[in-house]
């Protein structure tokens, strides 16, 4: 398990666990991170993400990226 921060471009990976307090945790559901979601990151800009989560793409601050654990899908 890795932070989502250190992803690979393009390279699809599975949600294992939000950590950090609750109104992380709902906040980044309420945006579709939930264990065994896929996500890919499609670009980073000074340590902030682009990624796609079911779909649609979205801006994540590397704060709240570091609170998104995730391995490589598949796995």
């Amino acid at each position: 398990m890795m932070p989502l921060c250190y992803a690979e471009k393009d390279r699809p990976v599975t949600v294992c666990r939000i950590s950090g307090p609750s109104r992380v945790k709902n906040h980044l559901a309420d945006l579709g991170f939930s264990p065994q979601s896929q996500v890919t990151v499609k670009q980073e800009i000074a340590g902030n993400l682009i990624v796609e989560v079911k779909g649609c793409r979205l801006a994540l601050d590397a704060g709240m990226a570091r609170h998104i654990l995730v391995q490589e899908a598949g796995l």
